[in-house]
C-alpha cells in the first residue's frame, strides 16, 4: 500500500528523534507497511525532501528500518563538487579474513595509508564470519529459536570490543552510540521475524549487509586517525542493481554513476571506505550482490570510478597453476588474461568468480590478486594479455587446471536422433524445466547421442525429467537409453595459448593415459581457451597432478612401496637414498618411498619415509604385514598421480598379485622371476594387460641381474630381426662354481666356499639344481614368442640324487663330498679333451625347446673365458647369425641385482615424463 503526504510527515516526525527505536516504530506503523513497493515521492521545490540515514543514506524502505533517521534538507542550487574519474583511482578490496580482527583492521589502514595513488577508494567485506553470524541469527529467528537473542549481543560484543581496541574519544563514542541503534533496531526486526516465522528476502538482506557497515566505519575512523582524510561509503546509497534470477543481479551502471556523483558532491574525499556486498534495487530496496558480493562490489566500484587498477587483497600469494592443497608443486601464475581467469573460476578454482571480472574488462583495468599477510608476494595481474607477455620464466600453453567434483553424466542415445531437429532443445528444455544446472556439453557428430554433466545432486530429477519427457520415443525405439554415470568429477585444463600452440591436447591425453585415467567425456570450445575432460571421481587429484606435471614440467613424482627389505630390497633402498637428491636435482624425479613390507613386518608412511633411518623405522614404528592394506596405503596417496611397487622378493604369492595391481594402475617393478616362469596363462593374461594399458610392468632383473638381456632381446625384436638360439651362462653361482672348478680342488670345497661368500642361496641346492636357471630360459623363451611351460624344460640337476631329500643345509654339506668323485671324472674327461665345463641355459627357438645342462667348451670359446660369479649370454639371430651378440658382465650379487631394479625404476620415470 502507499503512505499518504500525512503519513509521510508523521513518520518523518517519528524518525527524527535519535532514540526511536524500531521497537517503538513498530507501534505506529502496520505490518503492511513493509510492503517491498513502498517508495517516497520527491518534492518539486527547489529544495528536495529526502530521508537521509544517520550515515547520510538515502532511505525508502530503509527509512523505516535504519538504527536513526533524520530529515534533512539539501540544497540542490548549490554547486556540485565536480567528481573526476580516470587512473588517479585505485580500488582495493580486503576481505572478511583481511579485517577479522582489530589487529588486521590496522594491517589493512596501514596499506591503505602507504598507497600513492592520489585517490583511493577501499572496499571492505564484513568481519571474518560475521556475515554467516547474521544469516544465522536470521535463521533461528525465523525457527522461532529464541537464542537469537544471545547471538544478537555476540555480534555487538564482537565489534564493541573491535571498536574499543581501535578508536577513541569522540569517534568511539560515535561508532557505539550507532551501533547500539543499530544493534536494538536489528532486536526489533529480528523479533518481527519470530512473529511472523518468515523473512522476506529484502529483510534478510538488510540485516545481513550490517557486518558491512560496521567494517567501514571502524576502518574509516582509523584512517582518519592516522591522519588521511576519509569518509565512508554505505554503498546503497550508490550501487543500483537489478535482479536477474539463479541468485544472482545485474549492476545499473548509468543509475549508479549518477548516484557516485551525487555522493561525492555531498562527501568529497580523496580516500573512501566503502561495504562490499551490499546494494540497493532501483526501488531503493536494501538488497547484496549474492555470491562473491564483495569482490563484485569491488569490480564495480573500479569500473565506475574507471581506476588503475583494483586490487584483492586476499589470504593467499596469488592464482595457483592448480589446488596447491592437491599438487603441492602448483606454481603462482604472475598473470591470467580475464577470459583465462573466467575460464578457472567456472571450473572451480579459487580465482575470482566470474561475474567480478566482467565490469573491469568494459574498461580495461587489471585486477591484481595479492596476499595481505605476506606482501613481499608479488601476486597475480588479471589482465588484457599483451603481445609479449611477460609471464614466468618456464611458460607453458596451459595456464591452470581446475577441477570440479561430485558430477554426474547423463548419457540420451538413439539411432532416431541423428538429423531430427529441436532434439537437443527438447533434451535441455526438460533440464531447464527442473531447475538443473548444466556444467558442460559433449555431443557426437553423428548426433547419435548427446551427453552433458550436471551436479549428483540434481541428476535424478533431470534422469526422471527426460524419461518422462521421451517416453514415447523410449517405448518405439527412437531412443536407446537415459544412462546416468554417477561419482564423476570434472577437470579442465585453461590457457588462451593453447589455441597457438599444436600438440596441447595430445600432451594432455597422453599424460592422463600414462597415469592410467580412463576419459569418460571430452569437450572443447572453439576458441581452444580449456579443454575439459569427466573422469571418475576416485581419479581426479591423481589425474591433476598428472597433467599438471606434464605442463609445468614438476618433478615426475613416483610413490614406491618396496617388499622384501631382505639383501636385495635392503640394498635397493640405500641406493635410493644415495642418489635422491641427485635425481631431484638433476632430473626432476622424486621418488618416494611410502611403505616398505617383509613377510612379518610393514612400515606404512603418509609422508615420504625417511630412507637414512629406514631400518630403524622398521623396528620402532612398523606393524603387521597386510600385504592389500600395504597396497591401499600405497596406491591411495592421491597427492602422487603414479604408483609403483616393487617386488624384491622370490615369493610366488607375492607374484600372483602382478595382474592386479596392473589392473589397478599400480606399476610393477621386480627381480622375483615366478610371474613370467610361472603357468603359461596366467603369463599371458599378464602381458596382454600390460600392452592394453598404460601400466608399466619391468623385469630386467628376473635375467642377468644388472646386465641388460630383456631390454637387449626387446631390441632385437621390436627392429625386425629374428630370434635362432639363445645360449649362455645365466647363473652367478654356477658361473663361480665352474670358474673355480678347476686342478685337484674337490666340487664339494668350492661350492662351500662360494656359500660362504654369499653366491649361493642359502641352501646350495636351490642353485645346483637347475631350476632358478630353467626359469630364467623360460622367460628368455616367451619373451621369444615361445609357448612353454616350465616343466616343458630338461634339467640337469647337480644335487646328487640321494642328497636331493636331506632334511637340512647342514646335512647336504656334510654329505656332499662323498659324491667329489662323479664330478671330478666329468671335469677330468673335459680337461682330456681340452675343453671347460659350464652350466649352461639353452633356448631353441628354430626346434621351439629349451634345456639346461652341463655343457663343454672350448678353451678358445667367450663361455670359458669367465671368471668370478659373471654371466654371459650369447645371441644368434637372423642378423648375428655368423657372429653372435654377446653380453656379458656380472650377474649375481645384491649391488649388481638392486642396480638392474633401480635402472627399471629410472626407465619407468622417463616413461612417465621425466626428462631421458
Amino acid at each position: 500500500m502507499a503512505f499518504s503526504a500525512a503519513s509521510i510527515s508523521n513518520t518523518s516526525r517519528t524518525l527524527s528523534s535519535p532514540s526511536t527505536t524500531f521497537s517503538q516504530l513498530n507501534n505506529k506503523i502496520s505490518p503492511s507497511h513493509f510492503s517491498s513497493s513502498l517508495s517516497l515521492s520527491p518534492r518539486s521545490s527547489p529544495f528536495r525532501r529526502v530521508f537521509f540515514s544517520q550515515w547520510g543514506g538515502r532511505e525508502s524502505l530503509r527509512g523505516f528500518v535504519s538504527s536513526s533517521v533524520k530529515a534533512v534538507l539539501v540544497d540542490e542550487s548549490k554547486e556540485k563538487v565536480k567528481f573526476l574519474k580516470g587512473d588517479m583511482w585505485s580500488v582495493h578490496k580486503f576481505g572478511g579474513t583481511c579485517v577479522g580482527s582489530s589487529e588486521r583492521i590496522k594491517n589493512v589502514a596501514d596499506i591503505i595509508l602507504k598507497d600513492s595513488s592520489e585517490g583511493k577508494l577501499v572496499v571492505v567485506s564484513a568481519m571474518s564470519k560475521v556475515t554467516d553470524m547474521m544469516y544465522d541469527l536470521i535463521n533461528k529467528a525465523q525457527s522461532r529459536d529464541d537464542s537469537y537473542l544471545s547471538a544478537v549481543d555476540a555480534v555487538f560484543e564482537k565489534h564493541r570490543l573491535t571498536a574499543m581496541d581501535l578508536i577513541d574519544g569522540d569517534d568511539l563514542a560515535n561508532f557505539l552510540s550507532r551501533l547500539h541503534h543499530d544493534i536494538n533496531n536489528l532486536k526489533a526486526m529480528l523479533h518481527a521475524i519470530y512473529i511472523a516465522g518468515h523473512a522476506t528476502e529484502s529483510f534478510s538482506d538488510f540485516v545481513a549487509g550490517h557486518g558491512e557497515l560496521w567494517t567501514a566505519q571502524m576502518l574509516s575512523y582509523v584512517v582518519r586517525k592516522n591522519g588521511l582524510d576519509c569518509e565512508w561509503m554505505d554503498t546503497r546509497e550508490v550501487l543500483i542493481v537489478n535482479p536477474s534470477g539463479s541468485n544472482q543481479v545485474d549492476p545499473d551502471f548509468v543509475e549508479s554513476e549518477k548516484r557516485l556523483e551525487e555522493w561525492f558532491s555531498r562527501h568529497p574525499s580523496k580516500t573512501i571506505v566503502a561495504t562490499g556486498f551490499i546494494a540497493s534495487t532501483p526501488q531503493n530496496i536494501p538488497t547484496t550482490l549474492k555470491r562473491d558480493g564483495s569482490d563484485f562490489s569491488a569490480a564495480i566500484m573500479g569500473a565506475l570510478v574507471r581506476a588503475r587498477q583494483v586490487t584483492i587483497w586476499t589470504d593467499v600469494d596469488g592464482v595457483y597453476s592448480a589446488d596447491p592443497r592437491k599438487v603441492s608443486e602448483a606454481v603462482i601464475l604472475r598473470t591470467l588474461s580475464y577470459q583465462e581467469a573466467w575460464e578457472m573460476s567456472y571450473f572451480g578454482a579459487n580465482v575470482l568468480h566470474p561475474r567480478t571480472i566482467l565490469p573491469v574488462m568494459r574498461y580495461d583495468i587489471p585486477i591484481m590478486i595479492r596476499n595481505i599477510f605476506n606482501l613481499s608476494a608479488p601476486g597475480t595481474m588479471i589482465c588484457r594479455p599483451a603481445d609479449n607477455e611477460d609471464g614466468q620464466k618456464l611458460e607453458s600453453p596451459v595456464k591452470g587446471f581446475a577441477t570440479i567434483d561430485n558430477v554426474a553424466l547423463v548419457n540420451v542415445e538413439g539411432t532416431g536422433m541423428a538429423g531430427v531437429p529441436g532434439t537437443a532443445s527438447a533434451i535441455f528444455g526438460a533440464v531447464k524445466d527442473v531447475g538443473a544446472n548444466v556444467i558442460m556439453i559433449s555431443q557426437a557428430s553423428s548426433e547419435h547421442s548427446v551427453c552433458f554433466a550436471v551436479p549428483e545432486k540434481e541428476v535424478t530429477a533431470v534422469a526422471e525429467a527426460l524419461k518422462s519427457r521421451f517416453h514415447e520415443a523410449l517405448n518405439a525405439g527412437r531412443l536407446s537409453q537415459v544412462a546416468v554415470i554417477r561419482n564423476c568429477s570434472i577437470l579442465a585444463a585453461v590457457g588462451q595459448k593453447m589455441a597457438s600452440t599444436p600438440g596441447v591436447s595430445a600432451t594432455l591425453f597422453n599424460a592422463l593415459a600414462k597415469a592410467n585415467i580412463n576419459v569418460r567425456a571430452i569437450a572443447q570450445g572453439c576458441s581452444e581457451y580449456n579443454i575439459t575432460v569427466v573422469i571418475k571421481r576416485e581419479d581426479c587429484i591423481r589425474a591433476l597432478r598428472a597433467v599438471h606435471s606434464r605442463f609445468y614440467l614438476s618433478k615426475t613424482t613416483i610413490a614406491m612401496g618396496i617388499i622384501g627389505p631382505g639383501l636385495i630390497g635392503a640394498t635397493l633402498l640405500d641406493q635410493l637414498r644415495d642418489q635422491a637428491a641427485f635425481l631431484k636435482e638433476d632430473f626432476n624425479i622424486d621418488l618416494c618411498v611410502m611403505g616398505i613390507t617383509g613377510s612379518r613386518t610393514m612400515l606404512l608412511s603418509d609422508v615420504e619415509i625417511d630412507l637414512s633411518k629406514w631400518r630403524e623405522l622398521v623396528k620402532d614404528k612398523g606393524e603387521v604385514a597386510d600385504l592389500e592394506k600395504f597396497t591401499q596405503h600405497v596406491h591411495g596417496n592421491h597427492f602422487i598421480p603414479n604408483t609403483v611397487l616393487v617386488d624384491c622378493t622370490a615369493d610366488s604369492s607375492v607374484a600372483s598379485c602382478y595382474h592386479d595391481w596392473l589392473r589397478r594402475g599400480i606399476h610393477v617393478i621386480t627381480p622375483n622371476k615366478k610371474a613370467n616362469s610361472g603357468p603359461l596363462d596366467q603369463y599371458s593374461k599378464l602381458r596382454a594387460l600390460q600392452r592394453q594399458s598404460y601400466t608399466h610392468y619391468f623385469y630386467e632383473a628376473t635375467v642377468g641381474a644388472g646386465l641388460p638381456i630383456i631390454s637387449t632381446l626387446r631390441g632385437l625384436l621390436e627392429t625386425g630381426d629374428k630370434i635362432l638360439r639363445i645360449e649362455g651362462i645365466f647363473s652367478g653361482t654356477l658361473s663361480y662354481i665352474f670358474n673355480n672348478f678347476k686342478g685337484t680342488r674337490a666340487f664339494s670345497d668350492v661350492v662351500a666356499e662360494a656359500k660362504q661368500a654369499g653366491y649361493t642361496e642359502p641352501d646350495p641346492r636351490d642353485d645346483l639344481s637347475g631350476t632358478d636357471v630353467a626359469r630364467k630360459v623360460i622367460i628368455l623363451a616367451r619373451e621369444s614368442g615361445l609357448k612353454l611351460e616350465l616343466s616343458d624344460i630338461p634339467v640337469q640337476s647337480l644335487v646328487p640324487q640321494p642328497l636331493r631329500a636331506s632334511t637340512s643345509v647342514e646335512e647336504y654339506m656334510q654329505r656332499l663330498p662323498q659324491f667329489d668323485s662323479e664330478m671330478a671324472r666329468e671335469r677330468q674327461e673335459a680337461e682330456d679333451a681340452g675343453d671347460v665345463l659350464r652350466y649352461v641355459g639353452v633356448v631353441d627357438a628354430v626346434s621351439e625347446e629349451g634345456r639346461v645342462e652341463l655343457r663343454r667348451y672350448k678353451k678358445d670359446h667367450p663361455f670359458a673365458q669367465l671368471s668370478g660369479s659373471d654371466n654371459i649370454i650369447a645371441f644368434t639371430t637372423t642378423r648375428y647369425k655368423e657372429q653372435p651378440l654377446i653380453v656379458r658382465g656380472p650377474g649375481a650379487g645384491a649391488q649388481v641385482t638392486a642396480g638392474g631394479i633401480f635402472s627399471d625404476i629410472l626407465r619407468l620415470a622417463s616413461y612417465l615424463g621425466a626428462p631421458s
